[in-house]
């Protein structure tokens, strides 16, 4: 019997690995916040992706070597909707930094094959927040070819994204200008605005249409009494 090998581009990369983007509503809430500021740090950089819960596969033809990070940043490549990161379609540039926001359901050893896929794959950064014990780790890639574990998050700032780290109450992030991140209350009520702006602007188009329209019924029956009107 004669079998066929599947080729490469024949090989499917599922978009979803069937997991929830997150378990509860506080690390929702946390997801949000840092996917969502990113976004708008590097709003003028055409090419600095950022992306939340998608897919990235580092090796092409291995479509089971994954994982989701809950926020990621890649610095040389464009923005763009994509159904998961395929790492070689995009001129092999691995995400260089990712976070990751703690649920109840996560275990040390989930997390720990976490941190070996990050060191492993590229990543020159990594974030682990817990927000129920309000604890932050980070880890940083150095002259080693492992990810370096930060000794203080507290006051620490991103070597690539220039964010810096502080830990009170509970985790706050600032822009490089000193700019807290939005909370998550702010960034809904920003979107919301931003619907809203979007739906007066179609019904003022929308207006617009219909002003147009009645012109037109108007020099159509003006055309029908007199004539065409000569220029």
């Amino acid at each position: 019997m004669v079998t066929q090998q599947q080729t490469s581009s024949e090989i499917i990369y599922p978009e979803s690995d069937g997991k929830p983007m997150a378990d509860n509503t506080k690390q929702f809430r946390w997801i949000v916040v840092i996917e969502q500021n990113l976004e708008w740090l590097f709003a003028d950089r055409t090419d600095v992706f950022v992306a939340g819960d998608l897919l990235w596969y580092p090796v092409e033809g291995n479509n089971r070597l994954s994982t989701a990070p809950d926020t990621m940043v890649v610095f040389g490549r464009p923005k763009g909707d994509r159904g998961s990161y395929q790492q070689w379609r995009e001129e092999n540039i691995p995400p260089q930094v990712v976070f990751e926001i703690l649920s109840p359901s996560n275990t040390p050893r989930e997390m720990s094959r976490k941190l070996l896929f990050y060191s492993t794959y590229g990543v020159e950064e990594y974030y682990l927040y817990d927000p129920d014990g309000n604890q932050l780790s980070g880890w940083c890639r150095s002259e080693d070819p492992w990810l370096d574990q930060i000794d203080s998050m507290n006051g620490w700032i991103s070597p690539r994204l220039g964010i810096r780290f502080e830990l009170g109450e509970e985790l706050q992030l600032y822009r490089p200008d000193g700019v807290p991140f939005f909370s998550f209350a702010a960034i809904n009520q920003m979107l919301d605005q931003e619907r809203q702006r979007a739906e007066h602007a179609e019904q003022r188009a929308e207006q617009e249409r219909q002003r147009a329209d009645e012109m037109e019924v108007l020099l159509q029956q003006y055309r029908d009494r007199f004539g065409e009107i000569e220029p």
